[in-house]
C-alpha cells in the first residue's frame, strides 16, 4: 500500500458515526465521574478544617441531585426517574443509623476499621428489613 494511502473515511460513514458516538459517550462518562470525584474530595478537605462543615457538605443530596439529573439526561423517563427518588428515599432511611453507630463505637475505643465495617453491616440488615417490611405494603425498591 503506497504511503499515504489507506482506509478514507467520508463524511456519513457508518464507522465515523459510530466512533463519534462512542467518543462522546466517553467524554460524558468522564465528566460525570469528575464531577462525582471532586464532590468526594472536596468533602473530606473541608471536613479536615471543620468535621460540622464537612458533615453539612457530606449531608446535602448532591449525589442524589447528580443522579437524577445524569438519569433523565440520559433517558428523559419520568417513570423512571420517579421510581429511582422514591427508592432513594426509602433506602436512605435504613443508612441513617450507621451514623449513629459509628461514632458510638469511636468514642467508646472501637477502631475506625471495626467500627465502620459495624456501621456498614448494620445498614445492609436494616436495608434487607426495609426491602421485606415494605414488601409487605406492596412497595418494591
Amino acid at each position: 500500500m503506497p504511503v499515504g494511502a489507506g482506509p478514507r473515511y467520508l463524511v456519513g460513514d457508518p464507522c465515523v458515526a459510530t466512533l463519534g458516538a462512542r467518543h462522546t459517550g466517553m467524554v460524558y462518562l468522564l465528566v460525570k465521574a469528575l464531577i462525582s470525584a471532586i464532590i468526594i474530595v472536596a468533602v473530606a478537605e473541608i471536613a479536615k478544617r471543620s468535621p460540622s462543615a464537612g458533615a453539612l457538605v457530606a449531608s446535602l443530596p448532591l449525589v442524589s441531585v447528580l443522579g437524577m439529573i445524569w438519569l433523565w439526561r440520559d433517558t428523559q423517563d419520568p417513570t423512571r426517574l420517579a421510581a429511582h427518588a422514591g427508592a432513594t428515599f426509602w433506602y436512605v432511611l435504613p443508612s441513617l443509623p450507621m451514623f449513629l453507630l459509628i461514632p458510638a463505637l469511636l468514642r467508646g475505643g472501637i477502631g475506625f476499621w471495626p467500627a465502620l465495617l459495624a456501621g456498614m453491616a448494620l445498614m445492609m440488615v436494616l436495608y434487607l428489613i426495609t426491602v421485606a417490611v415494605l414488601a409487605r405494603f406492596g412497595i418494591t425498591l
